[in-house]
Parts: C-alpha cells; structure tokens; sequence
C-alpha cells in the first residue's frame, strides 16, 4: 500500500532545528522509515487561482514531503479562526474561549477542499490517506465528493470532549458527520473514543455495533491508538548531549542544587499559570527548597494572532517577574522562562539534567514531552515525572506522580516529594514506565493503524502490505506529478 500522510504542520527532521509540537515530532519517524509520502502546508499563502495546487517535493528518508501553499483569502479564517479559536478550544474542553464568524467556517471547510484536491495528484495503484488531526475534520468527505475510494483514516491528537461541549461548536453537525467519511478514526485515549461515539448516538441517531458507526458514507471503524514515541532514540539522545554547549551551559550554572522543567507550546491548555503557582508555593510554604531547586520553563509562542493566546503570554511572563522578585537573590533565579524552542536532541540533554519534569496540562490528548523526559533519563540516576492526571499519557505512566493541574497545593506537595525522592524508588517508578514506553512505540503505533486502515475495506483487492513497499517514494511522485519544482 501506498500511503499518503496529511498533517497541517510538517517538520523535516533536521536534528540541530527545534521542533515545534507533538504531532510533526511523532510523524517524522513514520514518514521516514516507510517510504510514505507526507503532505503538508508550506507555511505561506498564495494569492490568485491557480488551477493546481503548487507543491514542494523533497526527500524524507525513505519517503518524501510534499508542501502546499495555501489559498492566501482562506487561511486565517481556516486557521487561526474556525480551526484555533473554535474546535482548538472546544476540543481541550474551553467552550468560554471559541471566538468564530460564518466567514471561518467557511474558509475552514474550502482549506479542506483544496487539500482534496491537492491529494489527487498523489494518488496511484493501491493508495491510502492517514489524516492527522483537527484542522483537516472534513477532508474525508471532501475526497469522497471527489469519488476517491481509497482507505482514508483519520487520527486526532487532541482530546475529543463530552457532547455537551462539542455542541457548542457552530456547525458542529455538519462537521461529524464529514467525519463519518472517514474508514478509521484514531483516538488517543478510551474516554476520548466513548465522548465521540457518545455524540455520534445521541445527536445524530446512528446505529453504532463494536465501535463501528454506520452512516450515508458506509462503516467507519472509531478505535484507541495511543501515540508513542521512539525510546530508545531519545535515550540516545539524552547520552550523547552532555557536550553540547547549552546542556553543558547549564549543568555548570546549577551549583549543585536541583533543576525542575517544563517544556510546552504556550498555550491555556498547557496549565502554566498554576505550574508556576505550585512552584511559588512550594518556594512560600517550604523555604527549604529557596535555593536548592530551580524551575527552568520553555514556552514556545505559537498562534500569536489569537487574542488567547496574546493574553496568556503576558499574564505568564508577568506571573514569572514576580514570582522571581520575591523569592530571588542577586545570584540565584528561581525560574528560568524561555520563549523559545530546542531541537529534540537539545531538549533531550536538558530532559536529563533535571531531576523533576513537570507535566502538567489541563488537558491533552497524550503530550509526548511526559514520554521523552521519561526516555531522556539516566537509568543509574533517574528523574521524577510529575504528571497530571488529564494527560492521555497518564493512563500508561501510571508510576510517575500523578497530580490534578486545579489543585496548586497538591502539585507543590508533589513537586517536593519528587525533589526528596529516594534513589530505590526513582529506580522502581522509572523502570516501570519505560517498559510501558518500549512496549508502545511510535513505529508500534503507526504500523496498528495501517494495519486497521488496510482491514477498514474488505471489499476491495488485496492490497501490498506497507512493509513490503520499497522506498520508491520520489521516483513515483516526479512520473505522476506535473508542474511541480523539485527543490
């Protein structure tokens, strides 16, 4: 089988680049070692109507990248509007947060087109399409309306909330049902499958056997993949960074005392405003700790244009000066903020030098970082993940200090525990959970769902099996697409 990857976002595996979020940091493995092609915005817009869709073509490892320009009058509607300021916070459960127009949703939905009409010249014997995540929800249906037969997936990164919530999105119907052109929909997480299904019974009135829903678009297959990562890599990682400057950098500025951290996008989903009041709180209510465990943060900006999240960065940055003011000395910093990010191999040496890794969202689909701080540590002297308990990736790493992000006292008590935790039990909680990383890989992942994608159409002729397929990506993209620049 041929596969056709569809994300927003694309990242191109440059090792000393920073990666920005989990989705383009999971994908990057699977395009790379199976020969899939990976097709995604450029990043920039294009005015004008173009007949075709202009495309970029690179190598990827094995597989190859393919990036669009997007329609110039459609994208802030489509991306900053209907897909970050409405289903963004509906998903991670904030209806009081979705700020949309019509005018969005429909620059939402012609994005969607247009991507479908993009992945024809992708096509060819034997293709299926996997989509990744919330800003491509009706792009199914778009290539359903466009008579493509193929196996379509879909899998959603994020959460999927209750039906109350997901109502509160405007066109919420429609947008379900588009969804049900899909053959597999992937969920992070059972709670997150059952919400959807929920939705799906209740408003819409479909019959629904064995998680399979049926509908005008025939059966579509609802299941949990939990999304992994590649263990052993990071581990590698981790070891091999203690040279690099800025790992090193900060290893000699620590002096002995202890190093929590945080790595997030900023955004409200993240919980950053209570991390950081556990942290003060901890440094208020048990001075022992003023001097003898530091917090360095990362929050890499994203989204700029949405009024949220401009709000968020400043009420962060300001809850950092202060908290700084009142418990720092002339040579000491109790949190170090960064708005900026690091390359995996970076953060992955920066992981390892902190003995507490404070992961704590509101809410999220799985969040990765919990998985590479966990990969990231030294097995003769690892650190403590303090984890919250709204993460998808608590339901596997169920060793780590699991914690309510609303309780700031209770994430200050874990916090300390973490930092006075003996060495046996470091060990014991460790081991456990990178056996549950080991176990659930990122190329475990992938291959579960292709596996699913290949099965979702019985119907139709046996296909090659994905692992058989040899790395023929660019030969047969460059015959099969015309008017494309090579780069």
């Amino acid at each position: 089988m041929n596969l056709v990857v569809i994300s927003n976002r694309v990242a191109r595996g440059k090792a000393n680049e920073p990666m920005t979020g989990g989705l383009a940091a999971a994908l990057l493995p699977v395009v790379e070692h199976s020969g899939a092609i990976w097709v995604g915005s450029s990043g920039r817009v294009r005015d004008g109507h173009q007949k075709e869709p202009f495309a970029e073509i690179e190598a990827l490892g094995t597989g190859a990248l393919a990036t669009l320009d997007l329609p110039a009058a459609h994208y802030g509607g489509y991306y900053e509007g209907f897909a970050n300021s409405a289903l963004w916070p509906a998903l991670h459960s904030r209806s009081d947060l979705i700020r949309v127009s019509q005018g969005d949703y429909l620059s939402y939905r012609e994005v969607n087109a247009f991507m479908a009409r993009a992945l024809l010249r992708f096509r060819k014997e034997r293709t299926a399409f996997w989509v990744q995540d919330y800003h491509f929800l009706a792009l199914g249906a778009e290539l359903r309306d466009l008579n493509v037969e193929d196996p379509i997936g879909f899998f959603l990164h994020t959460p999927w909330p209750v039906p109350a919530v997901i109502q509160g999105v405007p066109h919420h119907r429609e947008l379900i049902e588009a969804m049900l052109g899909y053959d597999l929909i992937g969920f992070q997480t059972e709670e997150d499958c059952r919400n959807f299904l929920s939705y799906v019974g209740q408003e819409l009135g479909l019959t629904i056997v064995d998680g399979i829903v049926i509908s005008k678009h025939g059966r579509t297959r609802c299941q949990v993949f939990p999304i992994g990562i590649d263990a052993e890599k990071f581990a590698q990682y981790a070891a091999k960074s203690v040279s690099h400057p800025d790992v090193s950098r900060l290893r000699r500025s620590l002096n002995g005392e202890k190093l929590a951290i945080g790595v997030d996008r900023l955004d409200y989903s993240k919980g950053l405003v209570n991390r950081i009041s556990a942290f003060d709180r901890l440094w208020t209510e048990q001075p022992q700790f003023l001097r003898s465990i530091s917090l360095l943060q990362i929050a890499n900006p994203s989204r700029g244009g949405i009024e949220a999240y401009g709000n968020l960065q400043n009420e962060v940055a300001r809850l950092v000066t202060d908290v700084n003011g009142r418990h720092g000395e002339v040579d000491w910093t109790p949190i170090r903020y960064l708005n900026k990010g690091f390359s995996q191999a970076v953060l992955a040496g920066l992981y390892r030098t902190a003995q507490v890794g404070v992961v704590t969202p509101l809410h999220d689909g799985m969040n990765l970082v919990a998985k590479e701080y966990v990969a990231a540590q030294n097995p003769a002297d690892p650190g403590v993940l303090v984890l919250s308990k709204f993460a998808g990736a608590a339901n596997e790493l169920d060793t780590a200090l699991l914690v309510n992000p609303h309780d700031v006292d209770g994430m200050a008590r874990a916090i300390s525990i973490a930092a006075s935790m003996p060495l046996t039990e470091r060990k014991m909680r460790w081991e456990a959970m990178m056996k549950k990383l080991r176990g659930h890989t990122i190329q475990q992942w992938s291959a579960d769902f292709v596996a699913e994608l290949e099965k979702s159409r019985i119907e139709k002729p046996a296909v090659v099996p994905l692992a058989a397929q040899p790395p023929q990506a660019l030969r047969w993209l460059k015959s099969a697409i015309s008017g494309v620049r090579l780069m």
